[in-house]
């Protein structure tokens, strides 16, 4: 006991000479780097490097540089519970970020209350994220009630008057179709067919079949973007004409238009940034400066959409991590309650949601009702 007790101390010793630990706080970061969501955590990925490059080169955070710990979870709720374990207690970060998806990020949370470690949401909807009495969570995406409800006032001015729903056979599509068929009802509007799909299915032609005999005259999606891209080529071919809004932030507009073309005009889609429009956006001059950094890495325009997630998302850990003056997880998820900043989505701090308690964290994001207009993302006006 006492040689190994002995040894530990010598290597603990030696990692602090040379500052492997000494110099740097560490962030996990659980995001889907293959699998079907491989784009999309790439691009939230990559906006996280921006944003720890320019804490580091202002000094880091309690006189320490943040260190990323990236892990991939490969699109599986399975492996994205694993990557958290391992960040947690064998990487020993104190504070992480993820998991993109909203099964991912459900699949997280047992392992945050088994480690009392706390995690920043960046991009997951689902309403149970924020109302299950998980108190290690610290969402700035917004869920699909929020995004419901900043539509809400939007309904009467596009005069819809029947929805169907296609939506993904997840937590994600079916809370979304939850959330704002309730919303839709109250409204007077009624709901029709929901309908859902798998993520890895390459033919919708049955569900799209019913969706156009239907006798609705709008279609809300909800999906990842590359199945947009599939869906909207294959109502083109249908001849199914319906408006069509999606939800869930399709933040990728900007690859809709390249991969689907002439097949995506006219969609609408509600999105939490407006990177075509900065001067529109809560901090113009933050935003700018964002997407110079990122053309500067050489990343498609596009990747904005998603990647401001990241980029928010160490912000605000990074804004937790000062004003609990220390690296250690209690201090640093008590300080989230404290975080006040202005993001590139709008502001970001945290009101309780959830059990009395337990509550979670919830910050309230803009939210932007954008269409594609001859291969052009613009505002349309209501």
């Amino acid at each position: 006991m006492l040689g190994r007790f002995t040894l530990s101390n010598a290597i603990l010793l030696a990692l602090t000479a040379t500052g492997a630990w000494a110099d740097a706080i560490r962030i996990g970061v659980n995001e889907p780097l293959t699998g079907p969501f491989a784009a999309s955590g790439t691009y939230v990925v990559n906006g996280a490097k921006i944003a720890a490059d320019e804490i580091n080169a202002k000094g880091g955070v309690l006189g320490k540089k943040i260190e990323l710990l990236i892990e991939d979870n490969k699109s599986n709720p399975t492996e994205a519970a694993a990557v958290a374990e391992k960040l947690i207690t064998s990487d020993k970060t104190p504070v992480m970020m993820g998991a993109w998806g909203s099964s991912l990020t459900l699949a997280v949370m047992p392992k945050l209350m088994d480690y009392e470690t706390p995690m920043l949401v960046e991009t997951s909807s689902s309403g149970k994220i924020t109302t299950s009495g998980n108190p290690y969570v610290f969402r700035i995406s917004p869920p699909s009630s929020l995004e419901a409800e900043t539509f809400a006032p939007m309904v009467a001015r596009l005069g819809l008057k029947k929805v169907d729903f296609l939506v993904l056979n997840n937590d994600f599509g079916r809370g979304a179709a939850t959330d704002f068929g309730k919303m839709l009802k109250d409204k007077g509007v009624t709901v029709g067919l929901v309908e859902t799909m798998d993520q890895g299915a390459q033919d919708m032609s049955a569900q799209l079949a019913k969706l156009k005999a239907s006798d609705s005259d709008t279609i809300m999606i909800t999906s990842s973007v590359d199945r947009l891209v599939l869906l909207f080529k294959q109502m083109a071919a249908l001849g199914l004409k319906k408006r069509v809004i999606t939800t869930g932030g399709s933040q990728n507009p900007d690859q809709i238009i390249a991969q689907a073309g002439a097949a995506a005009d006219g969609t609408m889609h509600l999105t939490t940034f407006l990177p075509w429009l900065p001067g529109k956006t809560p901090d113009p001059k933050a935003t700018e400066a964002f997407i110079a950094a990122w053309k500067q890495r050489g990343f498609e325009f596009a990747g904005v959409t998603e990647s401001f997630r990241g980029y928010d998302g160490i912000r605000a850990i990074a804004h937790a991590i000062e004003k609990a003056g220390s690296a250690e997880p209690a201090a640093i998820a008590k300080a989230f309650w404290s975080v006040d900043f202005v993001g590139l989505n709008g502001p970001i701090r945290f009101t309780k949601a959830g059990p009395t308690g337990k509550e979670s964290g919830q910050s309230r994001p803009d939210v932007y009702l954008i269409e594609i207009k001859d291969g052009k993302v613009i505002v349309p006006t209501l």
